[in-house]
């Protein structure tokens, strides 16, 4: 009997100390006063021309299918999507035998930020939200065009942001860990 009590003992015990026990932080949900959202034109920081109209429009269209926020204008909103492309990088990256790219990887780095517009303060903040596509030239089978790499891009990019927004914003980042100070301190020489 005792031996019994010994085994069961044991097992829980090395049961519990188990390293299969994973530590999920709570999300955190968007604040309960913002009910109306609007998402502001990105800005355009490339040298690609018209990028901006084209994932602000995918966003919207996120945010609409979603449902779970009314998207309105800035003025009526609670809350606010600002955001920035910062680099649009096509590189090809395989070649011919004539030296002609067949195969192109399309990289796009996004800033975005979520204001709180009734408390003026930025909920969350991405500041190098990626989104990476490699793909053939559209001659060869399975080939796409820079175009609709650009859409397969800005579509991975708006579920990321809506994703983020309403089911658990601020739980993963790519924000620096370095602050930059708030106030810096200027010393000039006393005149003798």
């Amino acid at each position: 009997m005792n031996k019994i009590i010994f085994i069961c003992i044991a097992t829980l015990i090395t049961a519990c100390a188990s390293s299969d026990v994973l530590y999920q932080p709570r999300t955190q949900q968007i604040p309960q006063h913002i009910k109306k959202l609007s998402i502001r034109t990105f800005l355009n920081k490339t040298h690609q021309f018209g990028l901006e109209e084209k994932i602000t429009l995918k966003v919207t269209d996120e945010f609409l299918k979603n449902g779970e926020h009314a998207v309105v204008t800035e003025n009526d909103a609670q809350g606010i999507i600002v955001g920035e492309i910062t680099h649009y990088i096509l590189t090809p990256i395989q070649y011919d035998v004539n030296m002609v790219p067949t195969v192109y990887k399309l990289n796009v780095l996004v800033s975005v930020k979520f204001l709180d517009k009734p408390h003026n303060t930025y909920l969350w903040e991405e500041p190098a939200l990626q989104a990476t596509k490699i793909y053939s030239d559209p001659f060869l089978p399975g080939g796409m065009t820079e175009e609709a790499a650009r859409e397969f891009l800005w579509e991975m990019i708006a579920k990321d942001i809506v994703k983020r927004t309403t089911e658990g914003f601020g739980s993963a980042t790519s924000a620096s860990q370095k602050k930059i100070p708030l106030k810096v301190e200027t010393t000039t020489p006393s005149a003798k």
